[in-house]
């Protein structure tokens, strides 16, 4: 089976799911300069045969250290349906086309705060924020607003993925897909 309309059909199920708030969250793991790992949650917010998207400001934490070391890990837990997928390969840059169509689908107030917040840098006070929002809404007042050229997303190409199903008594269900220059090798793994 191919991994990624398998994960396609786990994603489809979390969405289905009712109890499942946000199907799309998933950890994103990077790692520093001195190879300190860091990790998060952020949106999946588009998935084909290329890879799992997600968009950012390029100038964050998670951005700097990506452009470092392009080699990341993302993972999905989906605890109401029992099961974990673990994606770990290496990003590349969407086209400006495409973070483009993305941004503009996004509410106006989110395009505003993608241009007023500085993300990872040290803010002296919450009204500092919310004055950078109310004046950059003031600038784009009337007007479209623009991808800003630090935002953009990033395609996790995807080399490995684990497929994780909970099973009775900790014999849980794995499996494992390596992509090669051949295509994906399927293997099981122990729990």
């Amino acid at each position: 089976m191919n991994p990624i309309q398998k994960f396609i059909e786990w994603l489809d199920d979390a969405k289905a799911n009712k109890s499942i708030a946000e199907p799309t969250a998933m950890t994103l793991a990077t790692v520093d300069s001195t190879g300190a790992p860091s990790a998060r949650i952020v949106l999946l917010k588009g998935i084909d045969e290329r890879g799992f998207v997600f968009y950012t400001n390029f100038e964050s934490r998670k951005g700097s250290e990506i452009k470092q070391n392009p080699n990341v890990a993302l993972c999905f837990h989906w605890m109401p349906l029992e099961r974990q997928v673990r994606v770990e390969g290496h990003v590349e840059q969407v086209s400006d086309a495409e973070a483009d169509v993305y941004f503009a689908s996004r509410a106006r107030d989110s395009q505003i705060g993608a241009w007023a917040s500085k993300q990872s840098q040290d803010l002296g006070s919450r009204e500092e924020l919310l004055q950078a929002v109310a004046q950059t809404a003031e600038k784009f007042e009337g007007k479209p607003v623009a991808r800003p050229p630090h935002w953009s997303g990033w395609r996790v190409i995807p080399e490995r993925i684990e497929f994780w199903q909970q099973g009775d008594f900790r014999i849980h269900d794995r499996d494992v897909f390596i992509k090669s220059a051949n295509g994906w090798t399927a293997k099981k793994l122990y729990p």
